[in-house]
């Protein structure tokens, strides 16, 4: 199975960018409060744990624990922040992005071969 990485720190964001530089990278915001966040962040994990020895990395954020970083990853790669919400950076760039019941692991699959 694939680790989530759970993330929190605003400098965090570059990081992610730049590892995406040598890997794809998928970030998923996560609202604690929210029952179709809830709702996503199960399809998101299951379709993680069926990504056996892959390397893609998985980026699980917390919204409500790290707005700072939130803010940071909206900036950094020009998409406007939702949650929940998935973000697929390669290459130092979001060439993917989708949020609430569009979360689903086809959609991440396909992204993810795209």
């Amino acid at each position: 199975m694939a680790e989530i990485e759970k993330v929190s720190e605003p400098e965090e964001a570059e990081r992610l960018i730049e590892r995406s530089r040598e890997r794809p990278v998928v970030v998923f915001k996560h609202s604690l409060t929210c029952g179709v966040s809830a709702g996503a962040r199960r399809r998101f994990e299951s379709f993680v744990a069926g990504r056996e020895g892959d390397e893609v990395g998985f980026v699980l954020l917390e919204v409500q624990n790290a707005r700072p970083l939130s803010n940071a990853v909206a900036e950094a790669t020009g998409v406007r922040h939702q949650s929940p919400q998935a973000i697929l950076l390669r290459d130092g760039e979001a060439v993917w992005d989708t949020s609430h019941g569009r979360i689903t692991e086809e959609a991440l699959g396909e992204a993810l071969e795209g």
